[in-house]
């Protein structure tokens, strides 16, 4: 009782914020239901307004029904505000709380080709599934959607269908997939190599029009590298993925004829005014993609035998990042250095000493805080901009 008096302002905000609560009832009136959407979206503009109406559990509720909800209803101003409490993890609980179907219901108006506010809803489950449980629970939709993978399917052929929602880019589905990859299930479908998922991600490497898309895709690209099972099958004719990683690394170099007659056909002659990615995050994806890929004799052999050392020589010296220009460097070392010795053939496989493992890991996580010192992981409230790259 005797701490009631410190806590008074904040119960005052919180009353405040419950005053909303019937205005933002299906029978309420459309002005200002709209009015007191607006007013939510606001407070989710800040750090205090989203701890605020983090314990409001029936106004997160009403939250989700009206991103949701057909017009009239304020949908895509509930969904905005939606996109940023979902940015903030400590939100994920009491939001799957408020409504344990969320990702389920967030799921199909993404996918729903005649929802305007598509885009928004995928922003929403982007910013969700980069934690566990949300994640878990995205998936348990999807399987739930329909069986054998069909739910996975059906986001992917969204991602992959230009205009497949005539008034939502649905670039964040990129994001989504990205964050689904850094689980299992996702990955045995997306390698599987009766679906064909892996070759139509391939050109989006290389998506003009949005780097939160590519960012997307070369992350989902990055975590299916992961399983060393497959490379062979990647590196192969059936998927030949090294020149899509390649390509948006390349410069307009000029290389000599003996040097040209080394790289894939798609990497020869390219035009003087070629560009590389512009997004130094998802360069450094594209290089560590690589990297994982060298992990094995017949990854480094075929990744040599593609001239890859020379594209990343040029990249090397025109990098600007000092983070993406030190994965460079470390990649041209195992193309250039020797074979490991007997028994260390598999880099994925090979049992570090636990000392060694640690100082590594305090190393990576050294690496990882400067990083995002650089670039706070936050997606754009507003879908239409630009977001962060995922990771």
């Amino acid at each position: 009782e005797g701490e009631a008096a410190p806590r008074m302002p904040e119960a005052g905000a919180e009353a405040e914020v419950a005053t909303l609560l019937p205005f933002l009832a299906p029978g309420a009136r459309a002005d200002l239901r709209a009015e007191a959407v607006r007013h939510v979206l606001a407070l989710t503009g800040s750090g205090p307004g989203r701890a605020l109406l983090a314990g409001q559990a029936l106004l997160l509720r009403a939250l989700v029904e009206l991103a949701a909800a057909p017009a009239p209803a304020p949908a895509r101003d509930a969904a905005r505000a939606l996109v940023n409490l979902a940015a903030e993890p400590g939100l994920h609980e009491p939001l799957l709380e408020a409504e344990p179907a969320l990702p389920a219901r967030l799921l199909g108006r993404a996918l729903d080709p005649e929802w305007p506010w598509a885009e928004e809803a995928a922003a929403v489950l982007a910013n969700l599934s980069r934690e566990p449980a949300p994640c878990a629970a995205l998936m348990a939709a999807l399987a739930a959607a329909g069986p054998g993978g069909s739910g996975l399917e059906r986001l992917v052929r969204a991602l992959c269908t230009p205009g497949y929602n005539a008034r939502a880019p649905l670039h964040y589905l990129g994001p989504v997939l990205s964050n689904l990859s850094q689980r299992p299930a996702a990955r045995a479908f997306l390698l599987d190599p009766d679906r064909c998922v892996v070759q139509r991600l391939l050109p989006l490497t290389q998506f003009p029009d949005s780097s939160v898309r590519r960012g997307g895709v070369v992350g989902t690209l990055r975590n299916c590298c992961f399983e060393h099972r497959h490379h062979e099958w990647l590196l192969g004719p059936k998927v030949d993925i090294l020149p899509f990683l390649l390509l948006p690394l390349a410069g307009p170099e000029d290389f000599s004829e003996e040097e040209m007659e080394r790289l894939p056909v798609d990497l020869q002659y390219l035009p003087p005014d070629k560009q590389r990615e512009p997004d130094a995050d998802i360069r450094k994806m594209l290089i560590e993609a690589i990297m994982l890929l060298t992990a094995t004799v017949f990854g480094r052999q075929q990744v040599r035998n593609q001239g890859a050392y020379l594209i990343l020589r040029e990249l090397h010296s025109w990098e600007p990042e000092p983070d993406v220009q030190v994965a460079c460097e470390k990649l041209i070392q195992v193309l250039i250095g020797d074979e490991p010795e007997q028994g260390m053939d598999n880099l994925l496989e090979v049992q570090v000493p636990e000392d060694v493992e640690r100082q590594l890991q305090r190393l990576d996580q050294q690496e990882q805080e400067q990083h995002s010192r650089k670039h706070p992981e936050e997606l754009a409230p507003e879908p239409q901009a630009q977001g962060a790259a995922p990771t």
